[in-house]
């Protein structure tokens, strides 16, 4: 549970941040080129990979859902460093995004909360 903990207080942050800095400025995915989505997948492929190689529990629980993540993040670095055309081009519509983005806000918000919650220490 303390490794759970641990990588809650560190994607959690991060995860409200990355959605609330998306969520006020859309326009931010306008222009981007193939090599900046390049480097953004390479750099949540060694995000997610930390997460799995530290965190691999799928017992019940909210830590499933720390898993969960680090396996998106592989997942989602790997397409977009294999496939940075396709994923620029592949941007969903601003309604879909924004729920993404709202999805990923409240994820982060309730690993924020597990992860700093002091009641279970």
């Amino acid at each position: 549970m303390a490794d759970s903990r641990h990588i809650a207080r560190l994607l959690g942050p991060t995860l409200i941040a990355l959605s609330a800095s998306e969520m006020l400025n859309p326009q931010i995915w306008v222009n981007v080129p193939a090599s900046q989505v390049y480097l953004a997948g390479s750099l949540w492929l060694v995000a997610g990979l930390s997460i799995v190689c530290t965190h691999n529990r799928w017992t019940g629980g909210w830590p499933v859902l720390v898993t969960f993540m680090g396996w998106f993040a592989v997942l989602g670095g790997l397409f977009r460093m294999f496939v940075p055309e396709f994923a620029h081009q592949s941007v969903p519509s601003p309604t879909v995004l924004i729920a993404l983005q709202t999805l990923l806000l409240a994820i982060g918000a309730y690993l924020t909360y597990k992860g700093f919650d002091r009641s279970r220490v």
